[in-house]
């Protein structure tokens, strides 16, 4: 699993990403512009964060209310 095609990110770094708010799992999203994104699996408020150039950006400044699926 990846966070962009173009940067991959090895599966044993992914597993260990978690939401810096919540501590929740993060899963692989696509944002409403097409931008990656990370999104927390909280159950009553995830939250997205944004994927730059491979790079997750786990800032809780950064984060956004997770787009509807």
């Amino acid at each position: 699993m990846s966070t962009d095609a173009a940067h991959p990110l090895e599966p044993w770094a992914r597993d260990l990403l978690r939401c810096p708010v919540s501590g929740a799992t993060l899963v692989d999203a696509t944002g409403p512009d097409g931008e990656p994104l990370l999104v927390s699996t909280h159950p009553t408020e995830p939250l997205a964060y944004p994927v730059r150039d491979g790079i997750p950006v786990l800032l809780a400044d950064e984060a956004r209310p997770a787009p509807a699926r």
